[in-house]
């Protein structure tokens, strides 16, 4: 029996989702059927000839990953739809690792600088960070082969392996005359799609979900256990640049948060009925007020959660609107380890509306890239449970928006050129990689910075630079602490001080009434006539 899984995602990140159980054929039999498979059959055949004329006279040789899993097939599946597609051994192994949320190798964000790979962050207690492999790390050979001619794919790709296997890494470092050689022992590296919560403010929690995979629910629940729900009074939910992932995971983290039997969301397409899913580990004892964090990167499952939460008035929607994705995949595993990623229904809200945005009237390129996503279906007009009216089409429009300030000229120049970055690793170059706790960049420290922008020739004017001191020094101690303290406490810093997490604070007793007037307006509603 072929196993089918149903995915919702948008193409940055792609993870496979519900297992299905079960063969779906057309059932349509007859002169009808037998038509169409002489057309069907004829197609192939003259596709076979095609691609024969063109291995056997093309200009430079043909591979068939190129000419087949991206050219026809591709090219297939793009007259269909922006989410259809065929993933080739190496993307599908990509997939499954993203789907089970780990995978073996060393744990380190790595990413292209000056055209050199060069180390971003090790994960916290990943075998990268316990050899002392640091931020700003440039690699320059792994297993004694030069990295200068390799993507950082490929570098990334061959620092993996499997479990127990000894990869050597040789870095350069900023301050240290000769290259540093690691020998590191690879072992199962997690991929969190939950980060660790904490309280941002007495009794607020700051949870951060950054996709959906097979671990998700289970990673939200720790993390309540650890912190101690009793404790949580409002609940910041950040769904910023989620692209989804597994239906069942997203619907499984919206349901907790409502009352057990109400649906979460429901799909169908041209071969499958209509399904709903519901809320099984609801609770009506969780009834501090949520905010939820989106901008037009949440896609998928993650607006499959917002949408649940603001269909039924149990959460106050911040930010701008989401990426308006309402397709669902089922992912067919092919030979030779490739996968078929074929759209096969849609999903609707609780409410029944249809988040998708149009993508028949527009190139694909538009349909992912333009900034516009707020373009609802006036005819897809739809009411919560306490009537209030939201609309389809269009992704899930916030309850309030939120437009985050942009950087100014002196600002985009510090970050396009990464000049934090490699302050910091010159910095702590040839120092000992620690601060003490509760470090501050000190006017002496500022001034280094200075001298060093002055040094690197970076464009800037000290009308400028006293103008922007205090953002300077705010994100000069987040890169800071990510080398001294590790990626933990500097997300932490960030989250801090991040003005879209301080609204959604601030929209916390907003929250708070829109539950409390709901439930009012649904006991009168409901409640028995004289």
């Amino acid at each position: 029996m072929a196993i089918r899984r149903s995915i919702v995602l948008i193409p940055t990140t792609v993870i496979l989702c519900s297992l299905l159980g079960g063969v779906f054929g057309p059932g349509v039999t007859g002169v009808a059927a037998a038509s169409g498979e002489d057309e069907v059959q004829n197609s192939v055949k003259t596709f076979a000839k095609v691609y024969a004329l063109v291995e056997e006279n093309f200009a430079d040789k043909v591979t068939s990953d190129k000419a087949i899993y991206k050219g026809a097939i591709g090219g297939m599946l793009r007259t269909l739809d922006p989410h259809s597609s065929f993933f080739d051994p190496k993307d599908f192994q990509s997939m499954r690792e993203d789907q089970r949320g780990h995978y073996y190798g060393v744990g380190m964000t790595v990413s292209e600088r000056n055209r050199r790979t060069v180390v971003i962050a090790p994960f916290p207690g990943s075998p990268a960070y316990k050899a002392g492999i640091r931020p700003g790390d440039t690699i320059l050979e792994v297993n004694d082969k030069r990295t200068d001619t390799l993507t950082t794919t490929e570098v990334a790709d061959i620092l993996k392996g499997p479990r127990g296997t000894v990869v050597q890494v040789k870095v350069a470092r900023e301050g240290v005359d000769k290259p540093i050689t690691y020998n590191i022992t690879r072992d199962e590296i997690p991929r969190k799609s939950v980060q660790d919560a904490f309280f941002v403010k007495p009794g607020i929690l700051y949870l951060d979900i950054e996709s959906f995979n097979e671990n998700t629910s289970r990673e939200v629940e720790d993390n309540f256990k650890r912190v101690g729900e009793q404790n949580v009074k409002g609940l910041i939910l950040d769904l910023r640049e989620n692209p989804g992932g597994l239906l069942n995971e997203g619907v499984a983290v919206a349901g907790r948060f409502l009352a057990p039997g109400q649906t979460v969301v429901s799909h169908r397409g041209r071969a499958f009925a209509e399904r709903p899913y519901v809320a099984k580990n609801g609770s009506t004892k969780r009834e501090y007020p949520i905010v939820i964090l989106v901008n037009r990167y949440s896609a998928s499952a993650a607006e499959i959660v917002a949408g649940a939460l603001q269909d039924h008035d149990r959460g106050w929607i911040l930010g701008d609107n989401t990426f308006g994705k309402g397709l669902v995949q089922t992912v067919y595993p092919m030979s030779d380890n490739t996968g078929l990623a074929l759209t096969t229904q849609k999903y609707y809200t609780p409410s029944n509306r249809l988040i998708q945005r149009d993508y028949q009237h527009t190139s694909f390129l538009d349909y992912y890239y333009r900034k516009d996503t707020a373009t609802p279906n006036m005819n897809d007009v739809k009411m919560t449970d306490s009537g209030r009216t939201v609309y389809g089409g269009g992704g899930i429009k916030p309850d309030e928006q939120f437009t985050a300030p942009k950087f100014n000229k002196y600002q985009t120049e510090l970050l396009r050129k990464f000049v934090f970055f490699s302050f910091t690793a010159k910095y702590f170059g040839s120092r000992e990689a620690k601060l003490p706790q509760g470090w501050d960049p000190d006017e002496a420290m500022l001034n280094d910075f200075h001298q060093f922008m002055t040094k690197e020739k970076i464009s800037f004017s000290e009308a400028e630079w006293k103008e922007n001191k205090d953002w300077s020094k705010q994100f000069l101690k987040r890169e800071m602490y990510l080398t001294a303290f590790g990626a933990e406490e500097a997300r932490k810093l960030s989250v801090e001080t991040d003005p879209m997490v301080l609204s959604g604070v601030d929209a916390i007793p907003k929250a708070k009434s829109l539950l409390e007037n709901a439930k009012k307006l649904i006991v009168q509603r409901t409640a028995p006539q004289e």
